[in-house]
Order: C-alpha cells, then structure tokens, then sequence
C-alpha cells in the first residue's frame, strides 16, 4: 500500500463520504488500488452509479467536469493517483 499525498488523502476523504463506504476510512485507500471492479484484491470494487456520484462531487468541490464520454475515463478512474492527478492537472 503506498503513502497517499495531501491532495490524495483529501480526494480519499471525499470519496468516503460521497459514496458513504462504511467500511473503508480515507486511510485504508491505497493511491495505486483499482477504483473499480473486483478483480484486484486491494480494489474498492465500486460501479458506474458510484462514477456517477464521484464526478458530481468532483464537479462541486474542484470545478472539473468529468465527462461520461471521456475516451481516458478508464486511465482517470483506474486509482486514486489517477484521479487526483487529472484532477489537479
């Protein structure tokens, strides 16, 4: 599991309650895991209502608009180091 940056922590915190995982804390996220589906081990297994959500709370809190269409939603979803980083990029 590695260490989370300041940005990926906030991002983590985010996702936690946004999508209200109750057994998951920001902490437990690793910043490499997949985001989605449940073929990794260390994945959050979550699905595309969850996308849904995420980019509406992106939208709110960074201003970045995360389009459905997006041909590199796989690459921006793949981790939280993927997420965090398009977003802030």
């Amino acid at each position: 599991m590695g260490v989370q940056s300041q940005q990926e922590k906030e991002l983590a915190e985010m996702l936690v309650n946004t999508l209200d995982l109750e057994d998951i804390s920001a902490d437990d996220i690793s910043p490499e895991a997949p985001l989605f589906g449940f073929d990794a081990p260390d994945s959050l297994g979550l699905d595309s209502i969850d996308a849904l959500e995420i980019s509406l709370a992106v939208f709110r809190q960074y201003g970045v608009q995360l389009k459905a269409d997006d041909e590199n939603n796989q690459q921006i979803f793949s981790s939280l180091r993927a997420l965090t980083t398009h977003i802030h990029s």
